[in-house]
């Protein structure tokens, strides 16, 4: 599994935050994505990929009694991570790993959270992560991933091709065809719905969330 830093170049990470929350309305679908999450007080929760943390932070803002851990493969972006945690004044566990191997024991959260991430996988290790997201979920615990999905029309399908240029046509297609609902379901989990869509300026992003089965 190729790591594949954030922007695509390293040298391009100090720009994530301001390139990510100019173009993708992220505050809004982030936002959106934890409302529907039903955490509650205890919850331990995983948002993997965290890059440099935003989510992550704001979860533990909002839902203070929940046990928050990030985990991303790159050091640098997680040194971008742990500084905007201390600056915000709260406790998450940040830790580096690949997504296809979790570091974690089965069942260990009750949330995986993922933005913006699975676009970065090629189709087979896109399959290797939602089996080891399905792995380190408790049963009944739930996945909340908001990402690239399919394009509404064709200008949202047009205003993703800079997107694919510079994240690779290799990884992105699978989304921008909406087939990531589709292999969420092949990994195990049911049911998997579509919570909404938004238009952005480099096109359609998509929120998903997924149940593991309870035993």
């Amino acid at each position: 599994m190729a790591y594949i830093p954030a922007l695509r170049f390293s040298w391009l990470t100090r720009y994530y935050d301001p390139v990510v929350q100019a173009t993708t309305r992220e505050t809004t679908f982030k936002r959106h994505l934890v409302d529907e999450a039903g955490l509650e007080a205890g919850h331990r929760v995983l948002d993997l990929g965290c890059g440099t943390g935003t989510l992550a932070i704001n979860i533990k803002r909002r839902y203070p009694n929940v046990v928050v851990s990030g985990l991303d493969g790159d050091p640098k972006i997680l040194d971008i991570a742990s500084k905007k945690a201390v600056e915000a004044g709260v406790d998450i566990v940040l830790e580096t790993g690949m997504s296809h191997r979790l570091p974690f024991p089965d069942g260990s959260f009750d949330r995986i959270f993922s933005t913006l991430f699975f676009h970065h996988l090629t189709h087979e290790d896109k399959m290797r992560t939602l089996g080891e997201v399905y792995r380190t979920l408790t049963p009944g615990g739930k996945l909340c991933v908001g990402d690239w999905g399919k394009a509404q029309n064709l200008l949202m399908r047009v205003l993703f091709l800079p997107v694919q240029i510079l994240d690779g046509f290799e990884t992105t297609t699978d989304n921008v065809n909406g087939l990531l609902p589709g292999l969420i379901c092949k990994a195990g989990f049911a049911p998997v719905r579509e919570i909404k869509n938004y238009a952005t300026m480099f096109g359609t992003i998509s929120l998903h969330e997924a149940m593991k089965p309870a035993i």
